[in-house]
């Protein structure tokens, strides 16, 4: 069972860019720049950002199945120069290949069927499994210390 992975659309981000560091404050957000590299993980490019890159830190629900107690959302970091990912079935993202993840699997009421840590570089044979369950409709893919949202994972 193939899958792709999803980072979230730039669209309802692109307005945050720009606005100043008030009217940002005012909604939660942020302005920041990446200080290391590997810090900061953009959820639309799937990338990480460069030191010195411009991001906005914001929270964003993930998991919106309004009758599932496990709907969430948590932060996120959105590049300033993103631009959409759209990576090839079976294709994991090195921002993802190069962490340690939080793996959690969800039917289509958006409730828990399945979850483990795994390590970003064997999440490929992970995903497989789990998507070859008929009763999986998507995997989220968090960070496994912080826990923050990483990416969605879905049949290709």
């Amino acid at each position: 069972m193939s899958f792709r992975i999803h980072g979230l659309p730039l669209a309802p981000f692109r307005p945050l860019f720009d606005l100043d560091d008030a009217a940002l404050l005012a909604l939660g957000a942020r302005r920041i720049v990446a200080d290391a590299p590997h810090a900061a993980p953009c959820r639309v490019s799937l990338a990480d950002a460069t030191p010195g890159e411009r991001l906005i830190l914001l929270n964003h629900r993930h998991l919106d199945a309004p009758a599932s107690p496990y709907r969430s959302e948590g932060p996120i970091f959105v590049r300033e120069a993103a631009v959409e990912a759209a990576p090839a079935p079976g294709e994991v993202p090195d921002m993802l290949g190069r962490r340690l993840l939080s793996a959690r699997a969800y039917d289509a009421d958006g409730m828990m069927t399945d979850a483990d840590v795994v390590e970003g570089c064997d999440l490929a044979g992970r995903l497989e499994v789990w998507l070859a369950d008929p009763a999986v409709a998507t995997v989220h893919l968090h960070t496994a210390r912080r826990g923050c949202f990483m990416a969605e994972a879905n049949r290709a």
